[in-house]
């Protein structure tokens, strides 16, 4: 049986990479991240845009979203695995540090891993949801 810490199992891979955001532990989360990723951000998401290398995406999302955001996290309940594509369905959960609201928002992600690394991350989430909980 394959250990789940090293296992290049696409879905343990990605599961690895909630488990590391939703600790903080942003060297573990680089650790799943192939270094030409892309990991893209939903036009309309206060981060959208398309970011690359492990450092670009911890740096432009994660810290960026602990910056604005009390306990932002990712929680991943649905898996959908075909082959080398994982398409998990979470919830974001957080408070705007600003204004004080809630979220609680559905999203999905598609997730494509290689060689036991991410490649390619899509966001897919109601952006106005997010905006909301955000200042004017």
């Amino acid at each position: 049986m394959t250990d789940f810490a090293t296992s290049t199992a696409p879905a343990d891979v990605v599961r690895r990479q909630y488990l590391a955001s939703a600790a903080g532990d942003l060297a573990a989360l680089r650790a799943t991240l192939a270094p030409d990723v892309e990991w893209t951000e939903m036009a309309g998401f206060p981060l959208a845009g398309t970011y690359r290398t492990p450092d670009g995406v911890t740096a432009n999302v994660m810290e960026r979203l602990d910056q604005d955001w009390d306990g932002w996290t990712a929680h991943d309940d649905t898996y959908v695995v075909d082959g080398d594509n994982v398409v998990v369905l979470a919830r974001y959960t957080a408070a705007n540090k600003d204004t004080g609201k809630p979220i609680d928002v559905r999203v999905a992600h598609h997730f494509v891993v290689r060689g036991g690394l991410i490649v390619r991350f899509e966001q897919f989430v109601d952006t106005a949801l997010v905006r909301e909980a955000m200042p004017d």
